[in-house]
């Protein structure tokens, strides 16, 4: 078992940078690979990045790339995601979420644990 609570979300200007962080609680966190999803009003949720367990291996969706870095400290139990040149699209709840024994996907339904999620509104 897995808890999460996101931290770091906040009114940002377009162009700016915000970094966002995930605590986890429970064991064996670094056998977990993680994620960071985000649901704009009237949208559904989607896929913004993930790392793999070990930190190795990251994707992220083509909207962020190039803008965002999602990084993790197993020993710190932490996840991470620092978004510069901030847009008024952006604006969303993300959510981190936790996936056992797998690499870090972009299909939600693969996520076993999610975090409460952080408001992010980046204005024009």
């Amino acid at each position: 078992q897995v808890q999460l609570v996101e931290s770091g979300g906040g009114l940002v200007q377009a162009g700016g940078s915000l970094g966002l962080s995930c605590a986890a609680s429970g064991r064996a966190f670094s056998s977990y690979a993680m994620g960071w999803f985000r649901q704009a009003p009237g949208k559904e949720r989607e896929f913004v990045a993930a790392i793999s367990w070990s930190g190795g291996s990251t994707r992220y969706a083509d909207s962020v790339k190039g803008r965002f870095t999602i990084s993790r400290g197993n020993g710190k139990n932490m996840m991470y995601l620092q978004m510069n040149s901030l847009k008024p699209e952006d604006t969303a709840v993300y959510y981190c979420a936790a996936q056992n024994y797998g690499l870090g996907t972009s299909n939600e339904r693969e996520y076993d644990y999610w975090g409460q999620g952080t408001q992010v509104t980046v204005s024009s």
